[in-house]
């Protein structure tokens, strides 16, 4: 018999850090060989907006980096600073709204790779979390932003599935919209969640909402930031030999933005 679990995907960090850490490893690298290539500065001290499970912070803690967070779900930065606690990392994390915060000492750079700035749901939102980013790192230091963008030239992505496993526990994962309002700038997407375990299978069903842009519209609101630059942007297969040129069918996009003096 299938358990119907309640509350939202955000509720359960430990079936989120599976599900969203399998790659940690490509990601890790690529931020890593990011910051050597691209930051103006020597990289010490990090920051992730949005950070969830810390399924980066920690591996980035490991290589030597100072590393912080900030969460709006308790859940997750509860999660997140148990487990770095656990490795002598201490608790960086703390519950804040990505779309607006201070920090009392500037990181060299900061990272959101997966998607989460979309969930910032109006223009003022996304503009006072690019701004807080600006203030938040240093100059000459990056901030590295990943989203998926709405293609015009092309059709865009409705779902996707995949499945991570770790020991007895196993997660399939599938993503799909139910809505897309353009006009409104709004995605509704329906994800599940199959957990099983050698005795239990349980099930977890969520909508969320994101905000929509295409590469015109993620460009003007970047113009409204002046102190973030673009220097150089990629695809999410983190390949730094292989940069991108946005254009009108770019959906994948890691924006890497250097904070001017």
């Amino acid at each position: 018999m299938t358990e119907q679990l309640p509350g939202t995907f955000y509720d359960y960090p430990r079936y989120y850090d599976l599900v969203y850490g399998s790659d940690w490893k490509a990601e890790r690298d690529f931020l890593v060989a990011v910051f050597e290539q691209h930051a103006s500065r020597r990289v010490k001290r990090l920051l992730e907006p949005a950070c969830g499970s810390g399924r980066l912070l920690l591996p980035l803690a490991r290589a030597g980096f100072l590393v912080s967070g900030l969460d709006l779900n308790p859940a997750m930065v509860e999660y997140c600073n148990r487990r770095l606690d656990r490795h002598g990392f201490g608790q960086p994390a703390w519950v804040g709204d990505m779309s607006d915060f201070e920090l009392t000492t500037p990181v060299d750079a900061a990272f959101n790779t997966i998607n989460s700035f979309r969930h910032l749901e109006d223009h003022q939102q996304a503009v006072g979390h690019l701004e807080s980013m600006a203030d938040a790192v240093a100059v000459g230091g990056l901030y590295v932003l990943g989203l998926h963008l709405t293609p015009t030239a092309r059709p865009s992505t409705e779902d996707e599935s995949w499945s991570a496993r770790r020991g007895h526990l196993a997660v399939q994962t599938s993503m799909q919209l139910i809505d897309r309002n353009l006009s409104r700038r709004r995605e509704r997407y329906r994800m599940s969640y199959d957990i099983w375990t050698p005795t239990r299978h349980a099930q977890l069903v969520d909508e969320f909402d994101f905000r929509t842009y295409t590469a015109e519209q993620f460009q003007s609101l970047l113009a409204e930031v002046p102190a973030l630059q673009v220097v150089a942007m990629y695809d999410f297969s983190y390949d730094l030999k292989q940069p991108l040129e946005l254009d009108a069918s770019s959906e994948d996009v890691v924006f890497v933005l250097r904070v001017r003096g």
